[in-house]
């Protein structure tokens, strides 16, 4: 499974880090608002997983559920 965190560091994107990371979710974070702006977010963080893009909303959902035998 590829995940990727799309993170300004604000507070948001630094609680869906650290509840990756309790999770045991391996992730790349990428912070280069430029590449953001390019796939046209216009807010993070974005959480990509086998690239479907996700809100955070979207992302808190998917950590709150995952299990190691969704990956």
């Amino acid at each position: 499974m590829k995940i990727t965190l799309y993170s300004t560091k604000c507070p948001i994107c630094n609680v869906m880090s650290t509840k990756l990371k309790q999770k045991n979710i391996a992730y790349n974070e990428i912070n280069d608002v430029d590449i953001m702006i390019a796939k046209g977010f216009t807010r993070a963080p974005m959480l990509e997983v086998n690239g479907k893009i996700m809100n955070s909303a979207e992302a808190m959902k998917f950590i709150d559920n995952y299990t190691e035998r969704d990956n």
